[in-house]
């Protein structure tokens, strides 16, 4: 058992940014993809993570402060201190029971993939903090450790399975192919999804709005350094800020909004020869089965949708943390909701209009989870000495991940009748939302107008139509004639090659009385194009 801890110790020295990618350096060895190939792949990857890590703690470093500033503007003073992920991730880790559930997760995972009831491969090991944090609190829910072991397994599945269902949507949203987010912030899409449905009636939000059709529409205004300045600069008034340091804060936000797409071309550079290899190496082996390779969410910063909507949705944070009864907790280090932002973006397919009107509507779920988990979280600073927690405050996290699903299972498992129908029901959303999900059109093509059965009848309608319709016999292209049969008319009994040339010799006023069984049988192909 100490080896055991040992290891995963060593694992967690590495962090995320070294182990995940020597993790897929292993992959591409075993899937034929050679030394050189696996090591710049592996070597690209770990610099996209540590690119992106350092953005988004960036961006997080600029829109932190103009939060908190918004919030004594507004004077709102509450007891719970916000962690944010970051700091609650790294009290989970302390836990005594950690480095069980390396295994566990692995485990699950190899079942489930010999089984065939997934298609996903979940390399993101360091994501394994999520399912010990379910597993703390389940524990503290219930008193039960077999019950906290059970609901993180019961996660590990449902994020496998997430992992399936979103593949093709992220392959079209970033153009990465096979690969995928197996993560646990993905499944608040099966709260969101009855919401999107609703939105579904409403005409204005059956029309594109992703960041191509904004920039489409408002030229220079779209851009997404464009969109991050303005966004910077009103936030920065909001905030109180001057007008030079609102204008340093919209030329950082333009700059990190910046660099998240350059930084996602690293993520596609790196994942796709790893990708293909895999899915060569399961063709020749596997009876030509599939093989998603799951990653951490990163993959997904370089939609500039995503950024502006969670930007947008601070000072709405704030508002609802003041006006919301019996919230104690103040949204600081967790103010930028990524536990809503993932499943918005792929649920809505980057429609950026939905993720707005959505995050307005479930921000009070982060708010009341991150209020109703604090005792717990203090619970688990204070058991673990992590951090210390001045009396009469507590600790928590404002944009809590999953707040519904470990709320409802972990309480069903200490036998509240409540929350067995609410984790019933969540089964049933989620069963909804993968079903939804699959028969989904790509985000590229879901609010485009379809014009294809138009387009089809007017190109059969024109390849069958006579020349008749023609103004200028001369003009006519025997090409667009290529693999037409009209050998349903009655044919003529006289030489074909010698009428068709009569036909195009004719004079001008003649060329109506052309008939289409004269072509019948003739190859256009050689015709120079």
């Amino acid at each position: 058992m100490q080896i055991l801890q040992s290891i995963v110790q060593w694992v967690l020295n590495l962090g995320s940014n070294v182990f995940v990618p020597l993790i897929m350096f292993i992959i591409g060895m075993i899937a034929g993809l050679r030394f050189k190939k696996s090591f710049v792949a592996a070597l690209t990857l770990g610099v996209a993570f540590s690119g992106m890590t350092l953005v988004v703690n960036y961006m997080q470093s600029i829109i932190t402060p103009a939060g908190k500033a918004m919030s004594k503007a507004m004077h709102v003073s509450l007891t719970a201190t916000d962690l944010g992920w970051t700091g609650v991730a790294a009290i989970t880790w302390t836990s005594k029971v950690a480095f069980l559930f390396f295994p566990l997760l692995l485990i699950v995972n190899f079942i489930m993939l010999a089984l065939n009831w997934t298609k996903t491969l979940n390399v993101d090991m360091w994501n394994v903090w999520n399912k010990i944090f379910t597993y703390v609190l389940v524990y503290y829910m219930t008193g039960s450790m077999l019950a906290g072991f059970v609901v993180a397994t019961i996660q590990i599945v449902f994020e496998l399975k997430s992992g399936d269902m979103w593949q093709r949507h992220i392959q079209d949203l970033t153009g990465m192919p096979g690969v995928t987010v197996p993560h646990f912030i993905t499944l608040f899409a099966v709260i969101l999804n009855p919401l999107n449905k609703l939105l579904d009636y409403i005409p204005i939000f059956n029309k594109p709005f992703d960041a191509k059709h904004i920039q489409e529409k408002l030229g220079i205004w779209g851009r997404n350094d464009v969109m991050g300045f303005i966004i910077g600069v009103l936030l920065g008034f909001g905030a109180g800020y001057g007008l030079s340091k609102s204008l340093t804060l919209g030329v950082e936000a333009a700059a990190a909004m910046t660099l998240f797409p350059m930084i996602s071309k690293l993520f596609m550079e790196a994942l796709n020869p790893i990708a293909t290899a895999m899915g060569n190496f399961m063709k020749r082996h596997f009876k030509n089965r599939e093989v998603y390779i799951g990653v951490d969410w990163p993959i997904l910063a370089g939609r500039s949708e995503f950024w502006v909507t969670l930007i947008i949705l601070v000072p709405v944070e704030l508002i609802f943390a003041m006006i919301l009864p019996g919230n104690r907790i103040l949204p600081f280090a967790g103010i930028i909701n990524l536990s809503f932002g993932v499943a918005a973006l792929l649920l809505t397919g980057a429609n950026l209009l939905r993720m707005l009107v959505l995050g307005i509507i479930t921000t009070p779920i982060f708010l009341y989870g991150g209020t109703y988990f604090a005792p717990m979280i203090t619970r688990l600073a204070k058991t673990t000495h992590a951090v210390h927690v001045p009396a009469g405050t507590e600790i928590s996290w404002s944009t809590f991940e999953g707040p519904d699903f470990r709320l409802f299972f972990g309480q069903a498992f200490a036998g509240k009748w409540w929350a067995i129908i609410c984790a019933i029901l969540w089964i049933l959303g989620f069963m909804w939302l993968y079903r939804t999900v699959n028969r989904a059109p790509l985000p590229s093509k879901r609010y485009v107008q379809d014009k294809t059965s138009d387009t089809s009848a007017n190109h059969e309608k024109a390849a069958v139509s006579t020349p008749t319709l023609i103004d200028d016999y001369k003009k006519l292209n025997l090409d667009d004639l290529d693999g037409q049969d009209f050998g349903s008319v009655s044919h003529q009994t006289f030489n074909k090659a010698s009428a068709a040339k009569s036909v195009l010799d004719t004079d001008s006023q003649d060329y109506k009385k052309m008939n289409l069984n004269d072509l019948d049988g003739h190859d256009f192909n050689s015709k120079h194009r």
